[in-house]
């Protein structure tokens, strides 16, 4: 499965390769950290659902995803376990900190904020999966494979809402994140992660 042009023309780069190299080097904190992030982003849509209440189609877009995140927590750690990886505590990226750290204070701004970030993290997720698949053994690229479909669509999810509730529009906004975003991507880190920079 290919990823979505619009997806494709959302993010501001591609992945570098020497982060598909440093990937490859470190399977267990591959997977470690895709299930933290999975647990993270059901976190993330419960938090939404419990701050914004007024908002039904929010409620049941986050509800849905907020579901699926943890079904696919509970696939990795499943992969893992077969493969006698033990899950343990990482430290965080720096990458959703660097994008959360430009969220406004006030709503909706807040709110508009958090969504655009949203969409960022689910779409370089998205793209992620995709440069590993052609690497990885055939389990785990069939399933990198299999998870495309449902973070591309939580990618849109977000946008969506996010230009739903804006009192005007965003596309300032979003490629005010997409240079922070392109900045997290390309920024050295010091250990390997799922939305790391090159190490």
């Amino acid at each position: 499965m290919t990823l979505p042009e619009e997806l494709v023309a959302f993010l501001p780069c591609a992945t570098p390769t020497a982060w598909i190299s440093q990937a490859l080097e470190h399977p267990d904190e591959l997977l470690i950290d895709h299930a933290n992030c999975e647990k993270k982003a059901a976190s993330t849509a419960l938090n939404l659902m419990f701050r914004y209440i007024d908002k039904p189609e929010l409620l049941q877009k986050m509800s849905r995803l907020a579901r699926e995140e943890l079904k696919h927590f509970e696939q990795v750690t499943a992969l893992m376990t077969k493969r006698g990886i033990t899950y343990r505590g990482l430290s965080a990226s720096q990458y959703a900190q660097r994008l959360r750290g430009h969220v406004r204070t006030t709503e909706p701004g807040r709110l508009i904020d958090t969504l655009i970030i949203g969409a960022f993290i689910e779409a370089r997720s998205c793209e992620r999966f995709a440069c590993l698949a052609p690497y990885l053994d055939s389990e785990l690229a069939y399933f990198y494979r299999s998870l495309l479909k449902s973070e591309a669509r939580h990618y849109q999810d977000y946008l969506n809402l996010a230009r739903q509730y804006a009192d005007g529009p965003i596309d300032e906004r979003i490629a005010f994140f997409a240079g922070i975003e392109a900045e997290a991507i390309a920024q050295p880190d010091t250990e390997f992660r799922f939305h790391s920079g090159a190490v």
